[in-house]
């Protein structure tokens, strides 16, 4: 295995256990993103399914399993948190999470097309 494979692996892993620990924060404190979800009304029913989304597809990338499609999704839900919860542009803090998540979901969008390869 050369370098590149392992750097490869390794920033994947990195990007996945964002996802995951985020998943898992979301169990043990729920009520900060709880609050946040019905000040931006998104139907707090989706919760569970956002913490299986980000287990699941970041444990999935993790493990390097179906890595096209946890990565995909991934970017997918990244546009749409950018999209749904950080358009506040008069504040400086959401114009960078809306940038930071972009950057995530280019970051995904990469790691996809290269599982392709």
């Amino acid at each position: 295995m050369d370098i590149a494979h392992i750097v490869m692996i390794g920033g994947r892993a990195v990007l996945a256990l964002l996802f995951v620990l985020a998943g898992i924060t979301k169990i043990v404190g729920p009520k900060p993103v709880l609050d946040h979800m019905r000040q931006e009304h998104v139907p707090v029913f989706l919760f569970p399914g956002v913490i299986a989304l980000e287990i699941a597809a970041g444990g999935a990338l993790l493990m390097g399993w179906h890595t096209m499609i946890a990565a995909a999704v991934l970017a997918v839900f990244c546009v749409a948190t950018a999209i749904v919860f950080h358009r506040n542009f008069a504040q400086r803090a959401e114009r960078t999470q809306f940038v930071k998540d972009l950057a995530l979901a280019g970051a995904l969008a990469f790691v996809a097309a290269s599982a392709i390869a």
